[in-house]
């Protein structure tokens, strides 16, 4: 007789609460929230990925509307992690340290979903990959992520498809373009973003997207700053256990974006314009 399928057995919750091994010996009584703050980060990020997968796929079928939702999926599960980090800040940093040293050399820094979903919303540093080389699974799926169309890609060919100038930066001659050509295709993109919010009623579907990617931006940036602040919270400006410079080097990361254009388009917007066109710098 074939056995009922369970909660349980959906979920598979008997593995899932096996696999927080705790590293301190004895066994420090907050070592298992940041494992599992971590270890729920991760399966967050796979669901991510598996938005930003459906949401390219939904632009190149011309499918605004649905790939905006699926986009806004992603802003609400940022929330959720912006909020997150905040747990461990119930840690005390002197029972924090009591375990930290056990960390290393592992690093916040080697979590591949997270430069998986930075590649594939559009911050691409091939640098980023030579550090998984000793990984073989890390470096493999990175490099996919890399090679692949991200987000940015996807909404700017989406746009073209519907009549718009916005040239695509092609990853296959982008050492042969020219610093002025690549700022020539920027521009393009950047005024094609302006003429989006201008005429936001008459472009509702193209704005409801552009700015669910925008929000998607805003909230991985708020999520950067907000862990920022629990890191320096926590340990200071100590090195982190990867090496890194810690605090210092997360600092960095904050002017990160995705869309620059859609940041950008928002400094040439004015409310009068006429025949001549949307407004946009010259230079």
């Amino acid at each position: 007789m074939t056995e009922l399928l369970s909660y349980n057995k959906y979920l598979r919750v008997p593995d899932l609460i096996n696999l927080q091994d705790c590293l301190s010996d004895p066994q420090h009584h907050d070592e298992l929230l940041f494992i599992t703050i971590h270890q729920a980060y991760e399966l967050w990020f796979k669901q991510i990925l598996h938005e930003i997968d459906a949401a390219i796929i939904l632009m190149s079928e011309d499918r605004f509307v649905a790939a905006a939702r699926t986009v806004r999926r992603i802003v609400e599960i940022e929330k959720l992690l912006v909020t997150q980090i905040h747990i461990l800040e119930t840690m005390s940093p002197i029972n924090f340290l009591a375990f930290r040293d056990q960390l290393n050399p592992a690093s916040g820094f080697q979590s591949m979903q997270f430069r998986e979903i930075e590649f594939a919303s559009g911050l691409k540093h091939e640098g980023l990959i030579h550090e998984f080389r000793d990984d073989e699974f890390a470096h493999e799926r990175l490099q996919k992520r890399f090679a692949a169309p991200s987000l940015g890609d996807a909404f700017y060919a989406a746009l073209r498809k519907r009549g718009l100038e916005a040239p695509a930066d092609d990853a296959s001659e982008k050492e042969s373009l020219s610093p002025e050509e690549r700022k020539k295709r920027y521009q393009k993109r950047t005024r094609t973003v302006l003429e989006i919010l201008t005429h936001f009623e008459e472009r509702n579907e193209e704005f409801q997207l552009a700015e669910a990617l925008l929000e998607h931006d805003e909230y991985f940036s708020l999520w950067r700053s907000h862990h920022i602040k629990m890191v320096e919270r926590m340990v200071g400006t100590k090195p982190g256990t990867g090496g890194s410079e810690g605090v210092g080097y997360l600092r960095t990361t904050l002017e990160k974006k995705f869309f620059p254009e859609l940041w950008e388009a928002r400094t040439y917007l004015d409310s009068k314009h006429g025949a001549s066109g949307c407004p946009f710098a010259k230079a």
